[in-house]
């Protein structure tokens, strides 16, 4: 399970894994781009490096957080543009995506849809069963991951597919 949290300078990502109810890392990280660098290219570094992830662990899912709000409109397009990216790589990859909005992953973590990124942080790695210690845009993109294994296991017992 690959989760994506998706920045135009800095995505996060994280891989887990589930064994009968048990969470495993795999792996968590960042792909940051340089600022000063043309945006086609870091939408490009981008794409490149959710492809890379996705050849080397062959994940089946991919969970990518919504955008939540921006500071102002040109913010709002260049997070949508990351977002796009990080999906085409998945898409590119034959990779189903889900998405999931930020309070809805933090509600799942933490309890609370208005948890901060510190909280959520160190519930990811209780869940985990790690130290943690990752950028926080890993930490988002592992809270991603881990509330759709939630979502999945929910729909489950519920029923649904």
């Amino acid at each position: 399970m690959l989760g994506i949290d998706p920045g135009s300078r800095c995505t996060g990502f994280g891989l887990i894994s589930e064994s009968s109810g048990v969470l495993n890392l795999i792996k968590a990280g960042t792909v940051r781009t340089e600022s000063l660098d043309d945006m086609s290219m870091r939408l490009a570094k981008i794409f490149q490096e959710i492809c890379r992830l996705i050849d080397e662990f062959l994940p089946a899912e991919a969970a990518v957080e919504e955008i939540f709000m921006a500071r102002n409109a040109s913010s709002a397009l260049k997070l949508g543009q990351a977002r796009g990216a990080a999906i085409v790589a998945c898409a590119h990859n034959n990779i189903p995506v889900f998405s999931y909005e930020p309070t809805m992953v933090k509600k799942s973590i933490v309890g609370v849809g208005r948890a901060g990124k510190d909280q959520v942080a160190f519930m990811v790695a209780r869940l985990l069963g790690s130290k943690g210690g990752w950028a926080k845009d890993a930490s988002d993109a592992l809270a991603v991951a881990v509330t759709h294994l939630n979502q999945r296991r929910a729909s489950r017992l519920k029923g649904w597919k």
